[in-house]
């Protein structure tokens, strides 16, 4: 499941294959601003079917942080 999550994120943030990480965060990323970050919980839902509660979405800086809310870890 962590990789269809990362895959996803590579998607929804179009940066090619290979490029993020678990231990990628928002900073390290450009395309990761405020509104792909809507559009990435967005997606996880519809796709994965992974719900975060949006007070919990938007604490949310790392790859790592997001596994951790999608309960894998």
């Amino acid at each position: 499941m962590k990789e269809k999550i990362i895959t996803l994120m590579e998607e929804v943030l179009q940066v090619p294959s290979g490029t993020i990480t678990e231990h990628t965060t928002m900073d390290e990323l450009e395309a990761w601003d405020s509104l792909a970050h809507v559009m990435l919980i967005g997606e996880l839902e519809a796709k994965l079917g992974i719900s975060i509660p949006l007070e919990e979405a938007i604490e949310i800086t790392s790859v790592s942080q997001l596994l951790e809310k999608a309960g894998i870890k």
